[in-house]
């Protein structure tokens, strides 16, 4: 639940508005006027006779007023009491008591005047009482015998004081006496019994008298009270111990508190009612007090008067008692006079009027005499209640008092009347700013003066015109309202007063803020205890305010604990506890205005355990339980969960008994003979079970016989001749009695047999020798006691022990429905052959060969179980083109019975598995090289495989499919005449006579003609190679029509790297829209710096990053322009250590020196071996290649795409003989050699062209695929410029 509350501005406006008016009557200090009386002492003042009196009278005035005083009516000269001295520039007197004077000397009616030269203003009388607080007198009291039942009053009677002190009773121990609907005090402090209990009787009744204005308490000697008792104590019907009679009166003065009160004697204690009599009680001023013995009414008035009556009964009768009130009141104003300001010639009236009952006599005074004999005036006539003055002049100016007297007090007033000239003056201050929130109203002030009385008007802005209409409120004070201020009302108001004497204005700022408020509210919240709850409070207010929020717990301020946290915008209780149960208030204050919302928070736990358990009713088979539940906290209870305990046979242990309704308080039991009961109770409600009450008295059942027989009795054999008969033995509550034990009785079903019976103890097995095996049985299981035997049982059937079964299923056979699936029939074996319960079949059947692959294997069984007489059943999952044996055996508890003879059968052909790999390799500018293994499971005879493939671009447009059948007997196939740097997807699979198996997918792209540069292979991001090459005369041309393919998003894949020391290669491939621009971005991995930026010309898929520090690992991602956020993965390489410092020194050794020399002798040998050779016509086999194959660096340029032609080594798979050249592409294939380069000691640190070709060379020694990079900086060693030289 949520309360929402706003402090309204209507409230304060009013008060100001009200201010704003009686500050308007007021003559600037500055002018002449009479006196005023700003402040007196009360008229009745009991003064504490231990200190000083101060007797108070303060005024205002122009002059300043001289003050004197009367006491008891005549002039009481303070200069000739040396006690007595006037505050200066005062009127207060103060008489010095501790000094020596005495209070009671200066009892009296005291009135101060306060007079200058335009009038003499006078005070109330002042009634000058001291406090009294006697002590009580004296007296023997003699203790009280009271019978049993009988009323009782003991008087109080405390001394007269003034004011009266507050009575109460205690005992010896100072603690206040225990009060009740039957003992109560009453109005005049004695203590009333409605009728005495034996446990009234003690010795220290004592009533204290408690005196507030001299803070000291007097106490009355100790009442003694000894109650005896009579057999049977008699009932009594009501009688009222006070007021006495049937009637009696009241009077009360209005806007006191009304007190009646009725207490009344009887056995049953009474029970009072109050009614009024032809009417209703006031509604919301009506209260009962003193356990509804005492009606209280605030705030009376003559409405009130009537007749009251109090009804008091019991279950005996009743009495009454009327009271006839009567409302009085001391009068009270209609219209107080007030101060006039005149200018002379002026007319003006002082209205008195006033209201009591009796109705009050009005009387005037003029400078504190009666007006009857005060100075006359023209211009004065007095017209009852009313003075009328005409036409006034400056000596007409005087105080007069209004006194409104009747028998129950009076009323004194002065009012002024000051005759002045004087023109306006506006006494807000100049251009004083009013800020109000929107939609309030707006209140600006004009405080103004003058006599004649100015008129006021309002203007807006500078040179605005007057105000009026409905939108604006003017008062008499001149405060201009505006009653629902808008953001438009905001500005410069200008206020003018004027008189016949002149005119003045004044200038106010007005400024109209947003209201403050909630906009996220708290809500109501539940919480289990020790959890944590939130409320929020989110405001919105003007920018130029500053809240301030305070939170509130049940409308005072939080507990000063640390579980509670107060955010900005909400509050947070931790660990809630029940204390922490009720009304949470945020506040928002500004300046200006000031909201607030409440929520509820209720906290809720598991319920208390109930208490008080109680045991009646006992009877032998039931008894009644009642308990008082506990504390719900703040969670219904829904149920009570009864267990009980059994301490003579399972002590310790609580078992379930019954639940019943939370509305239940009572439960009556179940109970079972022999048992030892205790009853524990735990309530349940939403959040959980409560713990368990305490357990009640205990009670012990009577013995009988059992109830029940032992449950789910069975009878099974565990032998072929045996029978196991076994049970459920009673718990110990179900016994009923002691010697527990078990008759057990078998026979064998439908043979003409008597029951066999015998007696065991209390266990639960009793096993039968020397059955037939498997024969039925009739059992049944009785229990017995000392007492008896139990109902007689029902009988069950059980079987003797089984054995494993005689004879096989026969006339087994096999029916294969398709490769994988066959059906195998039987017939069932006969049941008394099965010599047990018949469970089911097994089949067992296992492969003994497949008849494509003669290699025999490890024969693996497999069991397929049959529930039930069933004669067939399904073989699934069976493999093609197979050859497979099977049994099947009958199986009961026992066990499976004998084997049938094996049954053999075959499975026909079925489809093959798809091969088992397909690898494409040696890709070339127009041909790629497929290699593939045979199916896993060829399922049959291989007739033939089956190849389709298609060219896909990077638009993903697909050109038509191509179809080629293979023989079963190949296993790799050469594709030519296909297009460069193209991408082709290959779909193939294998068949066999029945059909073609699933097929497996690869993709391949042809290699481009770029510069040289060859696409590293996916996955070469960890070091360089080469793709592989192999020959088949097999060829085909491919001129495709595109169909186009919508790629499911665009997206940079597959970036690979080749890194040598400084620069690298770097490829990926694209998948997305057309003509999409490239960038790579790359820097140290590990590093902070930004990412460097480099754009790839044009759409292609590769980009050499140049001028890399050794030895250093880069991160590295591609992408496009355009696609906001498109970017690859990222991927990391490593430039090779620079080779500097391994190649300076290497050239000063040695052993290098001689390798050098031997290398240039062996080269000379050649170059003259080649010689010769020419000479005579011959060709060597560099010579054969460069006839073979022009140097592709200076082949033109083809005519269709512009690239460069490429060189193709795929159809020699010869190694270079010693001494031959290089192939003109500086690469070598690894066909021809499975060597390392780190097998000779150079690792990576060989050195590469910019291409990702190898330029270092070893004569003589086969080398493996060379690893691509960028060509060094470094000037070459010997060796590489041994290497490169042709």
């Amino acid at each position: 639940m949520m309360k929402k509350m706003s402090i309204s501005t209507s409230k304060t406006s009013l008060v100001l508005f009200l201010c704003q008016i009686i500050s308007a009557l007021d003559v600037p200090l500055d002018l002449s006027q009479p006196p005023t009386i700003t402040q007196q002492s009360p008229k009745d003042y009991i003064v504490d006779p231990r200190e000083n009196i101060v007797i108070q009278c303060e005024a205002k005035g122009k002059p300043p007023p001289s003050f004197s005083w009367t006491r008891n009516g005549t002039h009481f000269d303070i200069d000739k009491d040396a006690q007595v001295t006037m505050k200066p520039n005062s009127g207060t007197l103060v008489i010095n008591i501790m000094n020596g004077g005495k209070a009671e000397a200066y009892e009296g009616v005291y009135q101060c005047t306060a007079r200058n030269e335009r009038g003499a203003a006078i005070s109330n009388n002042i009634v000058i009482r001291p406090s009294r607080s006697p002590l009580w007198t004296k007296e023997k009291l003699e203790p009280n015998h009271v019978r049993e039942g009988d009323s009782l009053v003991l008087h109080c009677r405390p001394p007269v004081g003034l004011p009266p002190p507050i009575i109460f009773w205690m005992d010896n121990a100072f603690q206040r006496l225990p009060q009740s609907e039957r003992v109560s005090q009453g109005l005049n402090g004695d203590l009333y019994f409605s009728n005495v209990q034996p446990e009234d009787t003690r010795e220290d009744y004592i009533c204290y008298a408690r005196f507030n204005h001299t803070q000291t308490i007097q106490q009355k000697q100790p009442i003694s009270v000894k109650v005896f008792s009579t057999k049977p104590v008699t009932e009594r019907q009501p009688v009222l111990l006070t007021p006495t009679g049937s009637t009696s009166t009241k009077v009360e003065l209005r806007g006191n508190v009304l007190l009646l009160e009725c207490i009344a004697a009887g056995l049953p204690t009474p029970v009072i009612r109050w009614i009024k009599e032809g009417g209703e009680l006031p509604a919301n001023r009506t209260f009962f007090e003193n356990f509804k013995k005492t009606l209280k009414i605030i705030d009376v008035s003559e409405a009130d008067s009537g007749n009251y009556k109090c009804i008091a009964r019991n279950a005996l009768g009743s009495v009454h008692h009327v009271i006839s009130v009567t409302v009085k009141a001391a009068p009270y104003w209609i219209t107080a006079p007030r101060n006039l300001v005149l200018s002379p010639g002026e007319d003006g009236t002082l209205i008195c009027r006033a209201n009591g009952n009796p109705k009050p006599s009005i009387s005037w005074l003029a400078n504190g005499v009666p007006i009857a004999i005060a100075p006359e005036d023209p211009s004065r006539k007095v017209d009852g209640d009313t003075i009328i003055f005409s036409h006034v002049q400056e000596r007409s100016s005087a105080v007069y008092q209004c006194n409104a007297s009747n028998e129950y007090g009076y009323l004194l007033a002065n009012a002024f009347v000051n005759v002045l000239a004087e023109p306006p003056r506006i006494l807000t201050p100049a251009n004083k700013l009013y800020q109000v929130i929107a939609d309030s109203p707006a209140l600006l002030d004009c405080a103004y003066f003058g006599s004649p009385k100015p008129e006021i008007e309002w203007f807006k802005g500078v040179k605005g015109s007057i105000l009026r209409g409905n939108e604006y409120v003017f008062h008499d004070n001149g405060t201009l309202e505006i009653p629902v201020a808008q953001k438009n009302n905001a500005g410069t108001y200008t206020c003018v007063a004027r008189n016949e004497l002149g005119k003045i204005q004044n200038e106010v700022q007005l400024e109209i803020k947003d209201p403050t408020m909630i906009i996220k509210q708290p809500e109501y919240k539940v919480i289990q205890r020790y959890g944590q709850v939130s409320f929020e409070c989110i405001i919105k207010h003007d920018s130029t305010l500053l809240p301030t929020v305070t939170w509130l717990k049940d409308n005072d301020e939080l507990p000063d604990d640390e579980r509670f946290l107060v955010g900005k915008d909400n509050l947070t209780i931790m660990n809630v506890t029940d204390k922490d149960d009720g009304t949470y208030t945020c506040i928002v204050n500004t300046t200006l205005d000031s909201v607030s919302a409440s929520a509820v928070l209720t906290v809720v736990a598991r319920p208390n355990p109930p208490f008080d358990l109680e045991l009646t009713g006992q009877l032998e088979r039931s008894i009644d339980l009642s308990w008082i539940p506990g504390d719900e906290n703040n969670s219904p209870i829904t149920s009570f969960v009864i267990e009980f305990e059994d301490a003579l046979h399972e002590p310790g242990v609580w078992r379930y008994q019954t639940e019943v309704p939370g509305s239940q308080t009572t439960a009556q039991l179940k109970l079972s003979p022999y048992v030892n009961y205790s009853f524990r109770v735990i309530a349940v409600n939403r959040i959980g079970r409560s713990q368990p009450s305490e357990p009640s008295e205990q009670y012990l059942t009577k013995s009988a016989s059992p109830d029940e027989n032992p449950a789910n009795v069975q009878g099974i054999g565990s032998e072929p001749d045996n029978l196991v008969i076994t049970w459920e033995p009673l718990k110990g509550f179900q016994s009923n009695g002691p010697g527990l034990q078990y008759k057990v009785s078998w026979r064998q079903k439908d043979v003409d047999d008597e029951w066999t019976s015998v007696i065991v103890a209390n266990v639960s097995k009793y096993i039968v020798s020397g059955t037939p095996t498997f024969v039925p049985y009739e059992v049944k299981v009785q229990a017995l006691n000392d007492l008896g035997y139990a109902p007689e049982p029902s009988e069950v059937i059980g079987h003797s022990g089984e054995d494993l079964p005689m004879v096989a299923p026969g006339n087994v056979q096999v029916h294969v429905i398709n490769s994988t699936l066959a059906k195998v029939h039987w017939d069932p074996v006969p049941l008394k052959s099965v010599r047990g319960h018949l469970q089911g079949y097994k089949i067992y059947y296992w492969k003994v060969q497949s008849l494509s692959r003669r290699s025999r294997r490890h024969i693996e069984k497999k069991i397929l179980t049959f529930r039930g007489n069933k004669t067939f059943g399904m073989l699934p999952g069976l493999e093609p083109y197979s050859s497979y044996k099977l049994n099947v055996r009958v199986v009961n508890g026992k066990g499976e019975g004998p084997a049938s003879p094996d049954k053999v059968f075959k499975t026909p052909e079925g489809v093959p598995s798809s091969p088992s790999f397909l690898k494409i390799t040696n890709p070339t500018l127009d041909s790629l090289t497929l290699e593939w293994g045979s199916p896993t499971h060829p399922n049959g005879v291989l007739t033939s495989y089956t190849l389709k493939f298609q060219p896909i671009n990077n638009t993903h447009e697909l050109g038509p499919l191509v179809e080629i059948r293979i023989p079963a007997n190949e296993s790799s196939l050469i594709l030519k005449n296909l297009n460069y740097s193209t991408r082709y997807k290959f779909y193939f699979n294998a068949q066999t006579s029945v059909g073609s198996g699933s097929q497996i997918t690869e993709e391949a792209v042809t290699i481009m003609d770029e510069a040289g540069i060859l696409r590293p292979a996916v996955g070469a991001g960890k070091g360089y190679s080469e793709i592989l090459f192999a020959t088949s005369p097999v060829m085909h041309t491919v001129r495709p029509t595109f169909y186009k393919v919508q790629p499911l998003y665009p997206r940079i894949r597959n970036v690979t790297t080749a890194a040598a020391e400084t620069y690298a290669n770097i490829s990926w491939e694209y998948e997305g829209p057309d003509h999409a621009n490239f960038y790579v971005e790359y820097g140290v991995a590990g590093s902070k710096e930004d990412w460097k930026k480099e754009i790839v010309n044009g759409s292609r898929s590769f980009f050499v990053l140049k001028g890399l520090t050794p030895g250093t690992a880069y991160k590295v991602r591609v992408g496009a322009e355009g696609l906001s956020g498109f970017r690859s993965s990222e991927d990391v390489f490593e430039t090779g250590p620079a080779m500097a410092s391994r190649q300076v020194d290497i050239a000063t050794q040695g052993w290098f020196i001689g390798l050098m020399c031997a290398v240039a002798l062996l080269i000379l040998i050649l170059l003259i071996v080649c010689f010769i050779r020419r000479n005579k016509g011959g060709k060597y086999p560099v010579k054969e290649k460069e006839d073979a194959h022009a140097d592709p660096e200076i082949q033109p340029m083809k005519e269709d795409d512009g690239t460069f032609g490429e060189y193709s080594d795929a159809e020699d798979h010869k190694p270079l003989k010693k001494g031959s050249r290089t192939p003109s592409d500086r690469t070598v294939k690894k066909e021809d050699s499975d060597d390392s380069l780190v097998d000779y000691g150079e690792g990576v640190n060989g050195q590469f062209n910019e291409d990702g070709s190898f330029i270092g060379q070893y004569s003589g020694k086969k080398e493996k695929e060379p690893a691509e990079g960028n060509e060094s900086s470094e000037a070459p060693s010997p060796v590489n410029a041994m290497n490169s030289f042709v």
